[in-house]
């Protein structure tokens, strides 16, 4: 067997201490290289006996790990042995800079074993003080005097007894909670330490290789009570993009704008991030060509930053809406909101509906419409709008809403629309409503629709 031994300190010129993400994501992070990843004491342990040609050799092993330090902001050591406790003992003395003795492991200083510990200054009035002065005792005294831990560590240094370890897994799901180092009295108090879950989801993402689409986090109150109120046990609130990402700048940025926006109603103390929805991630795709790889936001990342900012309601794209009428062949909705098409039922009466659409093959459409058609004068039987106007392309039928929507008071429309001139405006689109003895009273009215550029 062979381990790697890894430990993260802190620069020594930092001026703050690193975002380090949990225990837990780090053993994720390790996973990637091999599937026997363990912690013990402080160290994250690797054991790649199986799986270091696949990476190219041990030395090019570590290489990769030092590269791929996930804590760029800390120095993270590395060491390697035949059995974890050597590759620990190894580790401890480069955290103190100590040189390794040549003969390993019976040369190394004893309390680089975490067995003997308890027992160094007994051992040192013994004359020990290194492994191998321990295990030249006799193992039935030791045994008696100290315990049997200590003979079972030594038992594991030398190789004659197997090793046991509870190895990690990665979750399906992220979820993971972390004590506030203070309580949080604003909830922009949250985000410095959702960073360091970020970072933990980060990490889980990648292994995983998915996307986050939906994530919630939630508060835990200090307080069961405030003001004679009874309050909630906790609070939370939910963050969603619209297309899947790993990118955690992206999600710091919509976090924190959701909780600039929040209220807490008493102190936190704890927090929990979990994943609502991810999806599988296929990876950026980028182009060969420098002006198809701009810097800056994506559409949608902005968008996003503007919805939570300014609110849903006030950044909106069109939708295409199933109906022939040309005033309600679009509407508006939020961005963010998932288009959805017709339901059922009014997609059927689309299907049923007993009018014919008869557009002309070659029917040109105006690229301007009035919000509302405009009722046009007559003069006898022509309409008239900054003067008499030709007709001349058309008709195009139109027949719709015979279901009754009740904006139109139950009514449906049946249009005759054309191309025509007017002697000061130009091209228009007008169309002329036609009569029906069960719809209407038989008057004829002219609309004006669009304009042409």
């Amino acid at each position: 067997m062979h381990w790697i031994a890894l430990r993260w300190l802190p620069e020594a010129d930092a001026s703050d201490a690193p975002t380090l993400p949990t225990l837990e994501a780090l053993g994720w992070w390790a996973l990637k290289y091999t599937p026997h990843v363990a912690w013990l004491d402080e160290a994250l342990m690797l054991e790649v006996s199986a799986c270091e040609r696949l990476w190219g050799g041990r030395m090019q092993l570590m290489r990769l790990l030092v590269a791929d330090n996930p804590v760029p902001d800390a120095r993270m050591l590395g060491t390697q042995g035949a059995t974890s406790l050597i590759a620990l003992a190894r580790l401890r003395l480069f955290a103190r800079e100590e040189k390794r003795p040549k003969d390993v492991p019976a040369g190394l200083p004893l309390d680089t074993l975490t067995a003997a510990r308890e027992h160094l200054d007994l051992l040192a009035r013994l004359g020990c003080r290194t492994w191998g002065e321990v295990a030249a005792l006799p193992r039935g005294g030791l045994t008696r005097r100290f315990g049997a831990g200590l003979r079972e560590a030594l038992d594991i240094a030398w190789g004659l007894r197997p090793e046991s370890h509870c190895w990690l897994t990665l979750p399906d799901v992220f979820e993971q909670k972390l004590e506030l180092p203070a309580l949080a009295e604003t909830a922009p108090e949250l985000m410095w330490s959702a960073n360091r879950l970020l970072t933990a989801l980060q990490i889980w993402l990648r292994a995983r290789q998915r996307g986050a689409r939906a994530l919630e986090l939630q508060w835990t109150l200090d307080l069961r009570r405030l003001n004679g109120v009874n309050l909630p046990p906790h609070e939370q609130l939910i963050v969603r993009t619209a297309e899947p990402t790993q990118d955690m700048a992206h999600l710091r940025r919509l976090l924190s704008e959701k909780l600039a926006l929040a209220t807490l109603a008493a102190p936190a103390s704890w927090i929990r991030l979990r994943t609502l929805e991810t999806d599988p991630w296929a990876g950026a795709s980028t182009s060969f060509l420098p002006e198809d790889n701009r810097k800056g936001d994506r559409l949608h990342e902005m968008v996003e930053r503007l919805s939570v900012r300014l609110g849903p309601q006030q950044v909106v794209v069109p939708s295409a809406q199933a109906d022939h009428r040309p005033e309600r062949k679009q509407a508006w909705r939020p961005a963010l909101q998932k288009e959805k098409g017709k339901e059922k039922a009014a997609d059927d009466r689309s299907r049923k509906q007993a009018a014919t659409v008869a557009s002309q093959p070659d029917a040109v459409y105006p690229p301007w419409l009035l919000p509302e058609p405009l009722l046009l004068e007559m003069d006898g039987e022509r309409p008239c709008y900054r003067g008499p106007l030709s007709r001349l392309i058309g008709p195009q039928r139109v027949e719709t809403g015979w279901w009754g929507d009740k904006e139109e008071g139950g009514q449906p429309a049946m249009r005759d629309y054309y191309v025509a001139e007017s002697p000061e405006a130009g091209l228009v689109w007008i169309f002329r409503e036609r009569p029906a003895a069960r719809f209407s009273s038989g008057e004829v009215r002219w609309y004006l629709q669009g304009f042409y550029a």
